[in-house]
């Protein structure tokens, strides 16, 4: 294994398993694996097979990837000048996440009044979710209408044909989180 990927998935795995509060020990047996083979994982010195990160994945709750990319910095501001927004029809919609995760998206849609917006499916098994934050937003998915004001939500599918609609005569604003299917 690479020098630099070797310390990497070590520190990962240690301060994975640290910010939950587990010991090696416990660790290794949520990740069904010796308590020497977790220690030469944190250490940087062990060489795993693809079973043993799947299992150490599985047992910290993360993805493969989380397990040996780079440690993002603690903390990033992002300024609303940064904030990429881009307008369907005349729909602005704020992307809500300024750095990728993978399978996710999450956007903040202004819709004016009367004004209408397809939604664009997504792949097979997708899940989206809307809550709506101000005035009303009118979701048609599956050949069914939900009727949102402030505070509903609804869950959906959104591998299929759906549109979001403004019925009153003043701006509403709603959040979409679309959980994209695992391939």
């Amino acid at each position: 294994m690479d020098d630099d990927l070797a310390a990497r998935l070590g520190r990962n795995v240690k301060q994975l398993r640290e910010a939950r509060g587990l010991t090696q020990q416990r660790i290794a047996k949520l990740a069904e694996v010796p308590r020497a083979t977790w220690a030469h994982l944190e250490s940087g010195e062990g060489n795993p097979t693809l079973a043993v990160l799947h299992r150490a994945a599985l047992a910290l709750g993360v993805s493969l990837e989380e397990l040996i990319a780079t440690p993002r910095a603690g903390c990033a501001f992002h300024s609303k000048n940064d904030i990429r927004v881009v307008t369907r029809g005349s729909v602005r919609i704020k992307k809500l996440l300024p750095d990728p995760i993978p399978g996710m998206e999450m956007d903040r849609l202004e819709i004016p009044p009367h004004a209408r917006m397809a939604g664009i499916p997504h792949t097979p098994g997708t899940r989206e979710y809307l809550t709506c934050e101000a005035g009303e937003i009118v979701l048609v998915a599956a050949g069914e209408s939900f009727h949102l004001t402030a505070g509903d939500l609804v869950a959906f599918r959104g591998d299929q044909r759906h549109s979001y609609a403004n019925p009153i005569d003043r701006v509403a604003v709603g959040y979409s989180v679309v959980v994209l299917a695992k391939m």
